[in-house]
């Protein structure tokens, strides 16, 4: 027994935890091909499979365009083709690098707040010494007039 599964806009929604506005956009561009039964849209399997794909190149720093070019190269054919996977293999290692200049990024800023954190900390701590000095230097003041 063959029976194909479809879904409802909601029941993806609820499924992948997104707002059926998303789903609606994603269909927008072209990412998602639902049938329609009147006003409703139904989903497949395969715009199902489509939808978990988006949302994991999201994940990934994959845009869009990006996600649609993958998908419209697959469809071409039944498996996929080596053109296909090389853009991946290709948007693969240009997403790791990203992340690789984003790590360093977060690092250098990371040092940056160290370095302001200290001077800060450095300045307060001077201002607040000499803070003391000038009030124990108030209050002995009039001390030693009346010892005079």
């Amino acid at each position: 027994m063959d029976i194909k599964k479809t879904y409802s806009i909601s029941e993806l929604a609820k499924e992948f935890d997104v707002t059926t506005r998303s789903v609606r956009f994603y269909e927008d561009q072209g990412l998602l091909h639902p049938t329609r039964r009147g006003q409703t849209r139904i989903f497949s399997s395969k715009d199902r499979v489509r939808l978990k794909l988006i949302l994991r190149g999201k994940r990934m720093g994959f845009s869009l365009s990006e996600t649609k070019e993958l998908f419209d190269l697959w469809d071409e054919t039944l498996s996929g083709n080596e053109k296909q996977l090389l853009l991946m293999l290709d948007t693969l290692a240009h997403k790791r690098a990203q992340l690789e200049q984003q790590k360093n990024d977060i690092a250098q800023a990371e040092m940056e707040m160290d370095t302001a954190e200290a001077r800060c900390r450095e300045a307060l701590a001077d201002l607040q010494k000499r803070k003391r000095k000038q009030t124990k230097a108030t209050h002995e003041e009039p001390e030693s007039i009346e010892q005079k």
